[in-house]
């Protein structure tokens, strides 16, 4: 989004997104779902063989399904967790009644053949694995079937995209957080653009609708960034520098605030590594997309201006300082306030009235992102003036 309309537009957000089987975070809004019928995490481990069906969460963790190999989640993908965690293979006796009775039963790989045949219905190749490894829970199955008969276009979504696959099964609300994030981001930043261009806003309007494309990728990524997610799939096994730092990102919790689960618990080193791995892909989104935004928008009055110059133009903004700004805001501003955000989603979704009444969790997420919008707005325009841009 062009600094033109800060005042409004991209300038409040942060996010980490990591795929099923190659655990890689490409940018989450960490919020959780624990609602009734809903995939909530509940911390176990159920064994076989060399490989095992974990889950974990409450409100805001990951759900894991781990197959083959003997290396199967935890740091590195050696089958080891951070102290005081369950450990990767096994997992408490004691808690696998209370797994039964809230995902059902483990389904054997022909029981789970026998249901897709019934409904016509094929699994992905992650998925397939992880059912001839190890079976998966009914209504895990159920879950994703319930999802790839979704209507156009959000059923073939969910088959060709693994990431949104998984965090769909992880949060139920990620579709509703993505778009009232779109919504509320568009509209504050459709207000602020007809406030600062008044009368020039439809002369200029195709700078209006290239701030709001750029803003509208941006909050998917940021959005998507800290969603919690379904881990489906066995940790790639490959060596060498760039796999190693794959692994250890891939352990580190879906933002600083993911709840612990005996199945699944952060260090505190791993916890404050992930805010400084997550501001990194925010300022990554952001000098990206400032780039292109702020690109457009340089191209765009530098054309009109070639043919009709007027003594009102504004000097056309510095496009890389303009870019760095963004990363900088995002990295620093956008990534601290939307741990705050994704942590306290987790709260209101997690208590007893929300999962009662879920519309109480959904207006709670409303109302604290429109706040945050506005506050992250302000606080742009105030960076954007001290920094020289605006």
């Amino acid at each position: 989004m062009s600094l033109a309309s800060s005042s409004g537009g991209l300038c409040r957000r942060s996010p980490c997104l990591r795929s099923g089987s190659d655990r890689e975070d490409v940018g989450d809004l960490y919020s959780s779902s624990s609602r009734r019928g809903s995939i909530r995490m509940i911390s176990s481990t159920t064994s076989r063989g060399d490989s095992s069906f974990r889950r974990s969460s409450g409100g805001g963790g990951s759900l894991i399904l781990d197959s083959g190999g003997g290396s199967h989640g935890g740091v590195g993908g050696q089958g080891k967790f951070p102290p005081g965690d369950g450990g990767g293979g096994g997992g408490d006796d004691g808690e696998a009644p209370q797994e039964s009775d809230e995902f059902g039963p483990l389904l054997r790989f022909e029981e789970v053949m026998a249901v897709l045949g019934e409904k016509g219905r094929t699994l992905p190749l992650d998925m397939w694995e992880a059912a001839e490894a190890v079976g998966i829970r009914k209504l895990l199955l159920e879950n994703y079937l319930n999802l790839q008969a979704m209507r156009w276009p959000l059923g073939p979504l969910i088959e060709l995209f693994p990431w949104f696959r998984n965090r769909m099964l992880a949060d139920p609300q990620f579709l509703f957080k993505v778009g009232t994030e779109i919504c509320i981001d568009s509209c504050c930043a459709t207000f602020a653009e007809v406030q600062k261009r008044g009368k020039d806003f439809w002369s200029e309007f195709e700078l209006y609708v290239a701030d709001l494309l750029v803003g509208v990728v941006v909050d998917i990524a940021l959005v998507s960034m800290l969603a919690p997610y379904a881990r489906i799939g066995k940790v790639s096994a490959s060596k060498g520098f760039l796999a190693g730092a794959a692994r250890v990102c891939g352990a580190l919790p879906s933002s600083v605030f993911e709840a612990e689960r005996p199945g699944c618990k952060f260090s505190k080193a791993q916890r404050l590594g992930a805010f400084f791995y997550k501001g990194v892909l925010y300022g990554s989104v952001g000098f990206t997309c400032g780039l292109i935004g702020q690109g457009i928008a340089n191209m765009i009055m530098t054309v009109k201006r070639s043919v009709k110059k007027s003594e009102e133009d504004v000097p056309v903004p510095p496009l890389v300082k303009s870019a760095a700004l963004w990363g900088v805001f995002l990295a620093v501003s956008s990534n601290t306030r939307y741990q705050i955000v994704n942590a306290l989603e987790q709260v209101v979704e997690s208590s007893h009235l929300a999962r009662r009444v879920p519309p109480v969790a959904m207006a709670f997420t409303v109302g604290l992102r429109f706040a945050n919008n506005i506050y992250g707005g302000m606080q742009f325009v105030d960076w954007a003036k001290w920094s020289g841009v605006q």
